[in-house]
């Protein structure tokens, strides 16, 4: 049996896959052994933000298929929370996107079993609302 020492969970939306998700994932990836990515639902997304272009289940896919991701699986809620609950990794990754409120929340949940919370830098400049403002401008 093969123990893993550090599992890592990060979580992302994926929709317009673009560098700034690769970057980030790469990222989380070399914080430990294993990857495991949150992929949020069209209703997880719409919790805080507007629907995706991507449908979930090609998302899912998507990221499941990058080289630095271990297990992707669907996050139904925009807190990763529950997800944590059940994994219980050893860090969970955030992004400087999210704000502090949500961050201090999850770090309450993974405190429990001595878990950390790691903050990544959020891509800006490659950033899928970024992408689709662009594209907007461009059909003018």
């Amino acid at each position: 049996m093969v123990k893993i020492s550090k599992l890592i969970y990060t979580y992302v939306c994926g929709d317009i896959l673009h560098i700034g998700h690769l970057k980030y994932l790469e990222s989380a990836k070399r914080l430990g052994d294993k990857l495991v990515v949150g992929v949020l639902t069209e209703e997880a997304i719409m919790e805080k933000k507007s629907k995706p272009t991507i449908p979930f289940e090609e998302r899912l896919e998507l990221i499941d298929n990058l080289k630095c991701v271990d297990l992707a699986i669907g996050q139904h809620t925009y807190s990763p929370i529950t997800n944590i609950k059940l994994l219980r990794p050893s860090i969970l990754v955030e992004s400087e996107s999210h704000s502090q409120k949500d961050i201090e929340n999850a770090y309450e949940v993974i405190k429990e079993w001595e878990g950390k919370v790691v903050v990544l830098p959020y891509y800006k400049l490659q950033s899928s609302t970024t992408i689709k403002q662009k594209l907007k401008e461009n059909e003018k």
